[in-house]
Parts: structure tokens; C-alpha cells; sequence
């Protein structure tokens, strides 16, 4: 070994000597954790033109230094296996066997949570993932996506957005890899998302690519440079052990590609690639009754359910616009015109790269 060879390895040797012995704290929030330790504490979000709320955060300051992943659930308040997973990632990670920081945020829309409302935040009647990155002068909601955006996003090397099926969707697991055009991104985001181990990978085009006007959670990621996946588990609100051990094993397996902690990383060797999703509408309120399951493979054309009055007079035989699998079909029988019956996910003809 050449005389520069060994300064070069000593320099940096030392280098990562010092960097593992800086206790310099991270902080989220009120959550701040020195190196080799976790924190708790909340995501503070001021009163405005409404009330303020409080987002729970937990940070998990790595004994060595790596990158730092976010993980983020409960945009839906009611979408309770995603909120549940990363209760129990918590439960599995240990800051001192760490290496790199992991910031975890079980439950954005609390009022949500709070109140059983679905869909969207009742302090202001929006979803809490359409209004990325936020406006300080806006309603709860966007001042509250300002926060995470500050907070999470910007503090970030990678995030992972998890969801599930809401109480009035029964939803087959899937995940969502977004290509934004940027190469270096959009490779690490497909190894993420391959890494995470949902066989059914919706291919996302169609993002907005203004950091200024992202909209969703994992778009503000990307649209900064910084490799984001959407994972989603969990069946009408329930909390079943299989959806939210995948949830979990999906992280720690990413956690794994970025050598955070130990152990291979898993990997869908064949995916199914699906390259549009389309949502059926229903054409009239009454009483629903479905006629496939989440999952179930279906032909253009095919029947998904009855909509009925109260008497059972037939109002409308919603169908499928397109060969495809049912992502999610409603869950309950409440419908009224207008709410979606099922989204149906097209399969990709073509090898995605």
C-alpha cells in the first residue's frame, strides 16, 4: 500500500471515528436524541384560522452515522394498520444497534383519529395528503403539511408514506413507486420499493413535479431529490396481523438496502407492474352490494356490485371500466352518487425498467 493510500485510509478512519463520536443531538420537533438513544415528542403546529394541533414524532439517533429515514402514517386517521405498523416498528428498533437515523410519525391527522372521521382532517374538511408543502396562512391541514415538510421531509434522506384501506375500503396490499424523470432518484426509489416486498407496484407518471405545488407526502420527497415510496396495507380499517407485519417487515427490509441495521433485504422478484388506475364512480346513492373481492382479476365490462333503494329496486350495476384487479372495491353498503365503488389497477403489458 502506497504511502497516500494509507493517509487517504487513515484520514479517513479518523474521519468516521469522530463522526461516530459526536453526540450532537437530532431533533424533531420537541423529540431530540443524542447519538445512540431515542426521543419522543410532538411536531408543534400553531393556531391560526383554526385550532393547532400536535403531531407525535419519534426519532431514533443511530450509534453510527448513515442516512436518515422517515416513515410516516395516519394522514387518514382511520386507516388504522398503517398507524399500527409503525407502533410496532418502534417496538423493533433499537437506537444503540442503529446505524443512521429513522424518524417515525405514527399519526398526522389526530382529529381524524380522534373523532372515526374518514378521509379527511374534520377540523377543516381536507385530506391531509393533498396539501403538500403547506402554506403558514392556511387551515390546519396545510400548516400542518408546512410543519412535516420543515420538519420531516427537509430533515430526511429517504421517507416511506404508509396507508391502508380506510373504513369504507377493502383494499388489497400495494405500493407505489413514482418516476419523476430524475434518474439517480427514481433508481434508488424502484429499489426501495422492490426492497419493500408488495408484489402489486403501482408505476406513478403523472406526480406534479413543482416542489412548490407537490401535493401528496412522498411527491414532496421526490420532488427534492430525495428517493420516497407509498406502501399500503390494512382492509376497512381493521388491524390484522398480516397486513401490519408487512407493513413492518417492508421497513426494516428498506432499512436493510441502506445497511441501517443488519441482514439482507428482501426483494419481489416479479412484481406485478400496474401502469394506471382507473375509479368507478357510483351513478346513484342507495345501498351497495359488491360483487367481487379485493384482489379479484376482472374483464371491461365485468359487473362489481348493485346499488339498490331501500326497497331493492336495482339503481345501477356499476361495472368495470377496464381489464385489471380490483385495488379496492367499498367496503360498506352507505353510497351516495358520486362515491367511489372500486379502483381498478391495469396491468402493465410492457417490462417495466
Amino acid at each position: 500500500m502506497t504511502r497516500s493510500l494509507l493517509a487517504a485510509v487513515a484520514f479517513a478512519a479518523a474521519a468516521m471515528s469522530a463522526a461516530a463520536q459526536d453526540n450532537s443531538p437530532f431533533t424533531v420537533g420537541t423529540a431530540s436524541a443524542g447519538r445512540g438513544h431515542r426521543a419522543n415528542g410532538f411536531i408543534e403546529v400553531p393556531a391560526g384560522s383554526d385550532a393547532g394541533t400536535r403531531i407525535p414524532v419519534m426519532v431514533f439517533h443511530g450509534a453510527w452515522p448513515g442516512p436518515v429515514l422517515a416513515v410516516v402514517s395516519g394522514a387518514h386517521g382511520t386507516e388504522y394498520a398503517s398507524i399500527a405498523a409503525v407502533g410496532r416498528l418502534a417496538e423493533r428498533l433499537d437506537a444503540a444497534d442503529l446505524t443512521g437515523t429513522v424518524i417515525l410519525v405514527p399519526l398526522v391527522n389526530v382529529a381524524s383519529f380522534e373523532h372515526k372521521v374518514l378521509h379527511v382532517n374534520p377540523v377543516d374538511g381536507k385530506s391531509m395528503n393533498r396539501f403538500y408543502p403547506g402554506r403558514a396562512e392556511g387551515t390546519q391541514t396545510e400548516r400542518a403539511a408546512l410543519a412535516i415538510t420543515r420538519e420531516v421531509v427537509d430533515r430526511c434522506d429517504h421517507l416511506i408514506d404508509l396507508h391502508g384501506g380506510d373504513i369504507d375500503e377493502s383494499l388489497r396490499p400495494y405500493s407505489y413507486w413514482t418516476k419523476t424523470g430524475n434518474e439517480k432518484v427514481d433508481a434508488v426509489s424502484r429499489d426501495m420499493v422492490l426492497a419493500f416486498g408488495l408484489d402489486h407496484i403501482i408505476v406513478s407518471t403523472d406526480r406534479p413535479r413543482d416542489p412548490a405545488a407537490s401535493r401528496y407526502l412522498e411527491n414532496t420527497a421526490t420532488t427534492r431529490g430525495k428517493a420516497s415510496i407509498t406502501a399500503e396495507a390494512g382492509s376497512a380499517g381493521t388491524v390484522e396481523t398480516d397486513d401490519v407485519d408487512a407493513l413492518v417487515r417492508g421497513c426494516l427490509s428498506v432499512m436493510r438496502l441502506f445497511k441501517m441495521i443488519a441482514g439482507a433485504p428482501g426483494k419481489v422478484d416479479r412484481p406485478v407492474w400496474i401502469d394506471g388506475v382507473r375509479t368507478v364512480a357510483s351513478e346513484s346513492g342507495g345501498f351497495f352490494r359488491p360483487l367481487v373481492r379485493r384482489g379479484t382479476y376482472v374483464e371491461q365490462g365485468m359487473k362489481l356490485g348493485t346499488v339498490t333503494d331501500f326497497f331493492g329496486a336495482v339503481l345501477s350495476q356499476p361495472r368495470s371500466p377496464a381489464a385489471g384487479v380490483v385495488l379496492y372495491i367499498c367496503a360498506v353498503p352507505s353510497m351516495k352518487r358520486g362515491d367511489t365503488v372500486a379502483n381498478i389497477g391495469t396491468i402493465s403489458s410492457r417490462p417495466v425498467p
